[in-house]
């Protein structure tokens, strides 16, 4: 691993909500001329921008990870070689599973798909029909997706998966265990503080905590990445605090 050049510009991207960092670093790569680079900073591992780049832009991405860890993920992406990219409308990310290694699929994949907005659609690209995609999607989101083959010829399977769009979740039946306010720590502290709290309940048990901004990223996050199902409510939202009920819903 090495550092960043002398006066080479780093993005921290991690005060944006997670889907708006994707575009803000793709629309970056589209614009980047052959043998450029750029440095952003993220707080997990973003693996799944890397394959998302892939999926649209081909093999011309230059990926080199300059600090791996912790909140403090950062990373020199440089285009390679000239190219077109794929422009797409009607869906909102593009997965080509041929560009992907077949172990990181299923992070990959479900990464992406719990930054999706409701009504939003992941394009699955494969040489062949990705059962074990369609398994997890099957078995964890039976109810609040759809699943569309758009193409089925040899080498190709293309299919669309689309959010539903559908009612928050009853919140009130949870068990509150604990209430504080993050308010007093550092960014960082306060997703540290968050993530550890939620990491603790049990199903059924919930928690309240305070900011002094909207916590939007920190439900994205939890989305994207947690295995278990999850309630977010909002007991009250600005213009001085917000406070949010999370909790582990039963079942």
């Amino acid at each position: 691993m090495g550092g960043e050049a002398a006066g080479e510009e780093v993005h921290d991207v991690r005060v944006l909500v997670p889907i708006d960092r994707h575009t803000k670093l793709l629309k970056m790569f589209k614009e980047l001329p052959v043998g450029a680079s750029f440095v952003f900073i993220n707080d997990h591992d973003p693996l799944p921008l890397y394959y998302e780049f892939r999926s649209i832009h081909g093999d011309v991405v230059g990926w080199e990870y300059l600090h791996r860890g912790g909140i403090d993920w950062k990373v020199r992406v440089t285009r390679t070689e000239a190219s077109k990219g794929r422009e797409f409308s009607g869906i909102s990310t593009l997965m080509d599973l041929r560009r992907i290694e077949e172990g990181d699929w299923r992070h990959v994949v479900f990464h992406r798909y719990g930054m999706m907005e409701e009504g939003h659609t992941m394009e699955i690209i494969a040489a062949e029909r990705p059962r074990v995609i369609e398994d997890v999607f099957a078995k964890k989101y039976a109810d609040s997706i759809e699943w569309r083959c758009r193409k089925d010829e040899p080498g190709e399977y293309v299919v669309h998966v689309t959010k539903k769009r559908g009612e928050a979740p009853a919140t009130g039946a949870l068990k509150v265990v604990a209430d504080f306010d993050i308010r007093p720590y550092a960014p960082a502290e306060r997703h540290e503080r968050v993530f550890s709290a939620f990491d603790e309940l049990g199903p059924g048990e919930a928690f309240i905590f305070t900011n002094d901004h909207d916590p939007k990223p920190l439900y994205y996050q939890i989305e994207a990445e947690s295995r278990v199902p999850f309630s977010w409510e909002y007991l009250e939202a600005g213009p001085e605090a917000w406070r949010v009920k999370l909790g582990k819903t039963a079942g």
